[in-house]
């Protein structure tokens, strides 16, 4: 499975770095993943939100579509002038990231990553979260908010505020790879997944019982 994590200035170290850790530590027990770092377009080193530079490996989808893209975020309740807002009001952003989810792409969003897939008209109609501070103005990009530390909406995946995304990676982990690889990656971080995931099936409360 083909994974790429969108970096752009001002991103949250966490937000990316979290998932990253989680997907990389699951390939090693054999989990399917094969995990990049990118940005929109080609760049060297991307600075992030508290300071931390991190080499992009090269544009998003520069070998093909990946099966799953990975948005952090960063910045938008702040309003920084890097960031998820700022990345909201460029339109290549919402732009890739809605082309990558056209072709087939599954989407997943940390934090406030998720006003970012709302910025490329993703989220209208869709079950959804953010961090806190971002709650309204998701529902006002027409999402239905659904009070839940993750919310997988099928081809459409986002999780509330930053160390959210340890649970998020996990998650994935857990639905495209196996629980029990997911449950050997939360012993060696000693992280305890929190709070319920909800999904889109009659399973509506799955991360309640494998966490």
């Amino acid at each position: 499975m083909r994974v790429e994590i969108l970096l752009y200035p001002g991103f949250d170290e966490l937000d990316a770095i979290g998932p990253f850790e989680v997907l990389q530590q699951a390939r090693k027990r054999g989990a399917p993943f094969t995990t990049r770092l990118v940005t929109v377009a080609p760049a060297g080193e991307v600075r992030a939100a508290n300071g931390l530079w991190v080499r992009s490996e090269g544009p998003v989808a520069e070998s093909g579509r990946p099966d799953l893209l990975i948005v952090p975020g960063g910045g938008w309740g702040t309003r920084a002038p890097q960031g998820a807002w700022a990345e909201a009001h460029r339109p290549e952003t919402p732009a890739a990231i809605r082309a990558q989810h056209t072709d087939g792409a599954i989407l997943a969003a940390v934090c406030t990553g998720a006003m970012l897939l709302g910025a490329a008209g993703l989220l209208y109609g869709r079950n959804a979260t953010t961090h806190h501070v971002a709650l309204d103005e998701l529902r006002a990009q027409g999402a239905q908010i659904v009070e839940a530390r993750i919310v997988d909406d099928g081809e459409i995946i986002t999780c509330g505020g930053v160390t959210s995304g340890l649970d998020l990676g996990l998650w994935l982990v857990e639905r495209f790879a196996s629980v029990e690889i997911a449950r050997e990656v939360e012993a060696t971080l000693e992280y305890q997944r929190r709070g319920p995931v909800w999904r889109r099936t009659a399973r509506a409360a799955a991360g309640s019982d494998s966490a």
